[in-house]
C-alpha cells in the first residue's frame, strides 16, 4: 500500500508544529514529525532551542498528545544524536512511529534497547533512517528488528527543498531484493517527477515536504503523487 505521509520538517516552536500539523490533518492521515538537535544535523527544531526541552517533558508526563493527534498518526524522524530519550517523550505523547539514524547507534544491541524502551513508552512501530552515503550493510545486524527502513535520498538534512539524489533508486532496489517483505520508506526530494520510478524500485512510504509545503494546493498535490505511485506499481 502506498502512503504519503507530509513532513513537518524543524519546526522551530510547538506552535508552528501546531500550525502545520492542522494543515496536513485536512488532507492526510499520517504526518512525519521531523526533528533536529544541530548536532547529527545543522538546523535545531523544537524541542531543542532553549527552554523548549520543558515543554515536551510536560507533556510526556501529563499524557498530553501531539496536535490533531485525533486526526493523524504522528511518525517522529529523529535526526539527532541522542534520540532514546526524546523518543520515549514523543511515545509517551502519542507518536506511534520512531525512525531514528542508524549512524548514530553503537550495535545491533543499542538499536534493540532503544526499540524496547520506545514500545515500553506506547510507540507500535519502530525503524532506522540511513544516510544516502551510509552502507545498506550497516542495517545487517538489526534488520529483523525494524518494522519499516526509511533511505534518505538527499545529501543535506534538516531543509526542505534539498535536491534529490538519484542514487537512491539502485539502494532501494537492492534493499528491497534482500528483504522483499520489508516496508521502505522514503525521504527527501520526492515529487511528480520521481515518484513512479520511487515506487517501482520497492518504496511504498514516501516522506513528502516542498512537493506539499509549496503547492498553491496541497491536498491536489498529495492526491497526485498518490496516484502516480500507485499506478506504478499496478
Amino acid at each position: 500500500m502506498i502512503q504519503i505521509i507530509p513532513t513537518n520538517t524543524c519546526p522551530p516552536d510547538f506552535s508552528e508544529l501546531s500550525r502545520r500539523s492542522e494543515l496536513f490533518s485536512t488532507f492526510a492521515t499520517e504526518i512525519q514529525l521531523d526533528l533536529d538537535d544541530g548536532i547529527f544535523a545543522p538546523e535545531i527544531s523544537w524541542p531543542y532551542r532553549e527552554g523548549q526541552w520543558i515543554e515536551i517533558e510536560a507533556m510526556a508526563k501529563a499524557g498530553q498528545k501531539l496536535p490533531f493527534s485525533e486526526k493523524l498518526k504522528y511518525e517522529a524522524h529523529l535526526m539527532v544524536q541522542e534520540p532514546v530519550r526524546i523518543g520515549e517523550l514523543l511515545a509517551r505523547a502519542n507518536c506511534t512511529r520512531i525512525i531514528a539514524h542508524i549512524e548514530v547507534f553503537e550495535d545491533a544491541q543499542a538499536v534493540r534497547n532503544a526499540f524496547s524502551k520506545w514500545k515500553d513508552a506506547g510507540a507500535m512501530e519502530f525503524g532506522m533512517a540511513l544516510l544516502i552515503d551510509t552502507p545498506l550493510t550497516s542495517l545487517d545486524s538489526c534488520i529483523s528488528d525494524c518494522d519499516v527502513v526509511q533511505l534518505m535520498s538527499i545529501a543535506t538534512l534538516g531543509k526542505q527543498g534539498a535536491p534529490y539524489d538519484p542514487r537512491v533508486i539502485g539502494r532501494i532496489a537492492e534493499l528491497h531484493e534482500r528483504n522483499p517483505e520489508l516496508t521502505i520508506s522514503i525521504d527527501g526530494g520526492i515529487s511528480e517527477k520521481n515518484i513512479a520510478d520511487l515506487a517501482r524500485a520497492g518504496a511504498r512510504r514516501f516522506g513528502v515536504g516542498s512537493a506539499l509545503s509549496k503547492s498553491k494546493n496541497p491536498a491536489e498535490s498529495y492526491a497526485r503523487l498518490k496516484a502516480l505511485a500507485e499506478s506504478a506499481i499496478v
